[in-house]
């Protein structure tokens, strides 16, 4: 049985997930710090529940997803798994960043790139990859088939979609990720977003109005 830990970090609100099985390994997803007690409060949930950090997932790379990557790179020496048509996002997060006034140490350590043709393990426990484009060239989504639930990132929120007016984006091709993608899932599959509350397909199939 997969735990799930969020938390709400940085000036962007990004939710940053913990998956852990039950031998506690755990999977990192989207790390959001930027703030230095966010760093603290993510260890002291990682030390409470005994978790032992082994996997870097990333949803896709805005600046809001990864400003805590080069601290659990330093941590507990992980590296990033993400889709390959996101690189260009992650090369210029830092320079997203700046003009938030924003500054942060970004990473730039090795990166692993993952299709939905992969699939990801967290010990025992299998996900699949969901290629969702639209909010950023390369969003995907990690989907446990057996809990019925997907990381989602922010491609679509309780009556909501992803925006669509930063670099890479494009809102056809995310409602059509959304239609062709996520709504072939079973209608009481969770989606955990990059923002905001859960939801389920099933919910979003009948109330998202971007979506009717």
């Amino acid at each position: 049985m997969i735990q799930i830990f969020q938390h709400t970090f940085g000036p962007f609100q990004e939710n940053t997930y913990l998956l852990a099985n039950e031998n506690k390994q755990t999977v990192i997803i989207d790390p959001g710090m930027y703030f230095p007690e966010e760093n603290i409060v993510l260890q002291e949930t990682l030390e409470k529940n005994q978790l032992q950090p082994t996997q870097l997932w990333l949803t896709h790379a805005h600046i809001d997803h990864v400003m805590g990557m080069k601290y659990i790179h330093d941590q507990f020496q992980l590296e990033p798994k993400l889709h390959k048509e996101d690189l260009v996002v992650l090369e210029n997060a830092a320079a997203s960043g700046a003009r938030f006034g924003l500054k942060f140490n970004p990473y730039d350590g090795e990166l692993h790139f993952v299709t939905d043709q992969d699939k990801l393990q967290l010990g025992e426990d299998e996900f699949s990859i969901f290629f969702v484009p639209g909010h950023s060239p390369g969003s995907i989504g990690f989907y446990n088939e057996k809990q019925k639930f997907i990381i989602g990132g922010d491609v679509l929120f309780k009556n909501s979609i992803g925006r669509t007016d930063l670099p890479g984006g494009d809102t056809q091709t995310l409602l059509n990720s959304i239609r062709t993608k996520l709504f072939t899932l079973p209608d009481d599959v969770v989606v955990y977003p990059g923002h905001g509350e859960p939801t389920t397909i099933g919910y979003e199939k009948t109330n998202n109005p971007f979506l009717k």
